[in-house]
C-alpha cells in the first residue's frame, strides 16, 4: 500500500527566532519513501539539516519575524501489515543487554522510574516475563488513562498520568515506557504517523502520534498502550528516551502557532 503523509504548521513570530525541528520520515524509512518529505518553509529561508545523538533525521531553521508557514507532503510504500505481535519474544536479564539498550533503563525527564518502581513490581510482579509482561503494561495503562485532548499538557510526566489517569497519545507511551524500565525492559519513545487504515469509522482528527518500543528476544518491537491492537501504517519519524527527545518543533523565542494540520491515509494510482 502507499501511505500519503505531512504537515503544515503555522507560528506567528515577533523577532527572528531560531527553531529546532524534528519533522522527517524516519532513515529507516528511506528505501520507502516514493516522494520524499522534503520540507518548505515560507518566507524561505535557509534550512540546516543534522542527526541528533539518536539518529533521528532534525532541521533547524531561524524564523524569521511574521507569518512563517512550514510543511512537507510524501508518499510512503508500506506493506500494510498489522504491527507485529510475537508471544515468544524473551525479556534479557540486564547483564546480557547491548550497551546501546542500557540507556532504555535510565530515568529520564518525562520517566521517572524512582517514583514508580514500587508500583510497576506491586502491579506485574508476578506476571511472566518477556512479551507477556509488556503487554500487561499496556493493557493497564490502556485502561489507567483516560483519553482527553482537552486535557493535553505538555509537561505531564509518567508520574503524573499515573495519578491523574487522563491524557494523550504521548502520556499513555511515557506511563508504560516507565513501567517497562523498572521492570527492568528497555523501552523506548516514539513519534510518527499513525492513520486509520483498517480501522472501523468514526475516525478521528489527525495528529502525530505516540508509541513506545521495547527490547525483547534480541530485537525492539512497538507497542502502543493507546490503542492496545496491533494498527496498519505505522510511519516512524524519530525515537528517544521520552517526548523531550524527538520534539516535533522546539522554538527558543515567543510565538504563537497559528494553526497545526496533519494528514496520513492511503492513496492508490501512483506507480
Amino acid at each position: 500500500m502507499q501511505i500519503r503523509v505531512g504537515y503544515e504548521l503555522v507560528y506567528q513570530f515577533p523577532q527572528p527566532t531560531p527553531m529546532i525541528m524534528a519533522l522527517g520520515v524516519h532513515y529507516s524509512r528511506a528505501s520507502d519513501m516514493l516522494r520524499p518529505d522534503h520540507m518548505m518553509v515560507s518566507p524561505s529561508v535557509p534550512i540546516g539539516y543534522f542527526r541528533d545523538l539518536f539518529g533521528n533525521w532534525c532541521t533547524r531553521i531561524l524564523a524569521p519575524a511574521g507569518r512563517v508557514r512550514i510543511t512537507a507532503d510524501a508518499v510512503v510504500n508500506d506493506a500494510g501489515l498489522r504491527d507485529p505481535v510475537v508471544p515468544d519474544a524473551q525479556q534479557f536479564p540486564i547483564q546480557a543487554l547491548p550497551d546501546d539498550a542500557l540507556t532504555f533503563l535510565l530515568a529520564s525527564r518525562y520517566c521517572e522510574t524512582e517514583l514508580l518502581a514500587d508500583a510497576a513490581w506491586r502491579l506485574f510482579g508476578t506476571s511472566q516475563p518477556g512479551w507477556a509482561r509488556v503487554q500487561a503494561v499496556c493493557d493497564f495503562v490502556h485502561r489507567h488513562i483516560a483519553f482527553s485532548y482537552s486535557d493535553a499538557r505538555p509537561t505531564r510526566t509518567a508520574w503524573e498520568a499515573f495519578n491523574e489517569r487522563k491524557g494523550v497519545c504521548r502520556d499513555y507511551a511515557h506511563l508504560a515506557v516507565t513501567l517497562c524500565r523498572c521492570l527492568n525492559i528497555p523501552a523506548r519513545y516514539c513519534t510518527g504517523y499513525l492513520g486509520d487504515m483498517g480501522e472501523p469509522p468514526p475516525y478521528s482528527a489527525m495528529d502525530f502520534a505516540g508509541w513506545f518500543e521495547a527490547y525483547l528476544g534480541g530485537q525492539w518491537y512497538m507497542f502502543d498502550p493507546r490503542n492496545n491492537v496491533p494498527r496498519i501504517g505505522r510511519v516512524l519519524i524519530a525515537r528517544g528516551r521520552d517526548a523531550a527527545d524527538v520534539a516535533i518543533t522546539t522554538t527558543f523565542g515567543p510565538n504563537t502557532l497559528e494553526s497545526f494540520r496533519v494528514w496520513t491515509e492511503e492513496v492508490t494510482g501512483l506507480a
